[in-house]
């Protein structure tokens, strides 16, 4: 589907909009968990007992990918759970909006003062024909001509 560059700019607006509304999220998952307390004379030490819980954990991960969990208090857990899913639809709007832009930076003509405010000085830029260059990327080939020490 072929949109104009509006109809992207419209999109991207309304994108922004809902991401605006999106209020309060955090990252991670709620899980139910059950632990044995390692006490010989407690029930949970029995096998069939699944031990002590359910207790309601709030994992994410965090920097340097350490895992980090809290757990719940009986009436966090919805919350939580709503600031959970509040994160996937800041995921989800976010990378809309990534691509909406993508295709608006590409459907947007280069002019001189669009090269200008990108800072490339003129002739300068990925409209440089690949054929003037030696290799590496943007240098220009030597020319022959010219004398080099």
């Amino acid at each position: 589907m072929n949109r104009s560059l509006e109809q992207m700019v419209a999109e991207r607006a309304g994108l922004y909009e809902e991401l605006a509304a999106t209020g309060d999220f955090r990252r991670g998952s709620v899980s139910v968990n059950y632990r044995r307390c390692g006490k010989a004379n407690c029930a949970c030490a029995a096998p069939e007992h699944p031990g002590h819980g359910p207790r309601m954990l709030w994992t994410r991960t965090g920097p340097g990918g350490k895992s980090r969990g809290r757990q719940l208090a009986a009436l966090e857990v919805e919350k939580v759970r709503a600031e959970l899913d509040a994160y996937s639809r800041f995921a989800s709007l976010t990378a809309a909006i990534v691509e909406v832009n993508e295709a608006i930076c590409e459907a947007r003509p280069v002019t001189a003062a669009t090269a200008a405010a990108a800072g490339s000085p003129p002739g300068v830029g990925s409209l440089q024909d690949p054929a003037a260059t030696d290799g590496e990327k943007g240098a220009p080939k030597p020319d022959p001509g010219r004398l080099y020490h």
